[in-house]
């Protein structure tokens, strides 16, 4: 077993040797439990509280109401950069102590009057920074209503979107929505105790996955696992962590210096996240920051790089095109249904289960384009498929309609897919949702393409769609998902315009 002094100098070790090391790719974790895109949102909240807090009293709030915000004695004053500067200093006033009272930390133990008070806390903090500084500049000038206005927005606000994110994100969470996945590495009581915490209360959004075994003493009066729960051991952990789409770690063992080097150099090459218990790793809490999930404080040990603010932006397109494209088409989405009740019996939807993002099942929505029971034709019609691999597809097949070839032509029967990507379970550009039998054929490697939402339209889709190859389909997406970024996605919607109008479905 390893003390927490060891431990420190294997943390500090794999950081020395990852600077010299060219082999390891290059992370950019954010600060321990700090949530960008939040500090974002409410940076843009106290920004407009401010600007609305100006508009009532110089604006709205004027006797001779009538006459426009340029006219009023603020700008004749010539104060309004000092107005605007002071603003500023207060909403990065408050982003710092709402950081400072960790209220960007995901993982805490505070409930939501408690986070409700931090709210509020860092409110009136920063807002009686704002008011020193308007004493100390004396700025008479400036009325004090706009800060008392501002500082109440900015609580209610603040407040108010906090206390929607909290419920709708709960909901999501008790459907098993957005939870991580997690591996506790031991068997004690500690780490039964944390499964039974995690279990028990949903809404902390982790999904257990199972016990890796490790070296260690258990009191007799400590009731083994059930063997089922336990997936592996330490050799075979990153293997078990890839194969349930692991996205954290958890510690309930000490571990020997030379395991921990190597647990946290394959961290870094998974991009996967590790923590450790500090009830269990004791001494290692001097000046580390402790996280609570659930009654259990963690120590996080390693962060995967999320690129949450490209992720935001990537979402909010993906409903701006959806809702656009299906707004502007309706009136075709309308003609294709009606020309496909009248050309062949049947549904006009065809739905089918599809393996989303670390293995979500769902239903994928497309036009029917085939007769009813197509599905049970299969195996009939095998020795006529074109790829190669697990894939099937046949250019002349017998089963599609004489509306469903048109519609395959040009992609048309993808269209209802845009439901899929407001529901959350799609997004325009990614890889194809694949079916279960595809999956299960699947090897080890080939599931890194599950780490990602599948899209609409994908690297192969516009590289590659006419190649039978399955290790071409395997690698253009296993490409997109380790070189993704918002202008990839962008040159794939303007290639498969182009595909689109080709006709070069099929």
């Amino acid at each position: 077993m390893a003390s927490p002094d060891v431990l420190r100098q294997a943390i500090a070790g794999i950081s020395s040797r990852e600077q010299s090391s060219r082999d390891l790719p290059r992370t950019a974790a954010p600060a321990p439990g700090t949530s960008k895109v939040w500090m974002i949102w409410d940076g843009l909240t106290v920004i407009a509280a401010s600007v609305l807090a100006t508009l009532f009293e110089y604006h709205i709030g004027l006797m001779d109401g009538t006459r426009s915000i340029s006219q009023t004695r603020l700008f004749r004053a010539g104060s309004e950069g000092v107005l605007f500067a002071l603003l500023a200093g207060f909403a990065l006033a408050f982003l710092y102590f709402s950081h400072r009272l960790n209220l960007y930390t995901p993982h805490r133990i505070a409930s939501f009057l408690h986070e409700q008070r931090l709210t509020a806390q860092a409110s009136l903090t920063a807002g009686l920074l704002l008011a020193a500084a308007i004493y100390l500049l004396h700025a008479t000038q400036i009325p004090r209503l706009i800060v008392v206005i501002t500082i109440a927005l900015v609580t209610v606000c603040v407040s108010a979107r906090r206390m929607l994110f909290r419920t709708v994100q709960k909901r999501r969470l008790e459907r098993g929505i957005g939870a991580r996945n997690f591996l506790i590495v031991g068997t004690g009581h500690e780490a039964q105790g944390l499964r039974r915490q995690v279990e028990s209360q949903r809404h902390l959004g982790y999904a257990f996955r199972g016990f890796i075994e490790a070296e260690e003493s258990i009191p007799s009066d400590v009731p083994a696992p059930n063997p089922s729960d336990i997936v592996g051991t330490l050799d075979t952990l990153f293997e078990r962590a890839r194969k349930h789409f692991v996205d954290e770690i958890f510690f309930t063992v000490p571990l020997a210096r030379a395991e921990m080097q190597e647990i946290l150099l394959k961290a870094r090459e998974s991009g996967i996240d590790l923590r450790v218990l500090s009830s269990t790793f004791g001494g290692l809490t001097l000046n580390c920051p402790i996280e609570f999930v659930g009654q259990f404080p963690t120590i996080p040990i390693h962060r995967g790089h999320m690129p949450e603010i490209a992720l935001t932006v990537k979402r909010a397109v993906d409903l701006a095109m959806s809702f656009g494209i299906l707004t502007v088409l309706s009136p075709i989405l309308v003609l294709i249904a009606i020309l496909i009740r009248l050309d062949s019996a049947g549904p006009i939807f065809y739905l089918s289960d599809r393996i989303g993002k670390r293995g979500r099942v769902f239903k994928c929505m497309k036009f029917r384009t085939m007769e009813v029971n197509a599905d049970r034709r299969v195996d009939e019609l095998r020795h006529l498929n074109e790829r190669d691999g697990v894939l099937f597809k046949i250019t002349n097949d017998p089963r599609i309609t004489r509306v469903g070839r048109v519609l395959r032509k040009y992609s048309l029967d993808e269209l209802p897919q845009f439901f899929n990507v407001l529901r959350g379970d799609m997004s325009i550009v990614g890889p194809r949702p694949p079916v279960g039998s595809e999956v299960r054929q699947y090897k080890l490697d080939h599931l890194r393409r599950l780490d990602v939402t599948p899209g609409i339209t994908g690297l192969w889709q516009v590289h590659a769609r006419q190649d039978p190859s399955f290790d071409s389909y395997i690698s253009l997406d296993l490409a997109y998902v380790e070189n993704w970024s918002i202008w990839l996605d962008i040159k794939i919607i303007v290639r498969t315009i182009g595909v689109v109008f080709a006709g070069t479905g099929s």
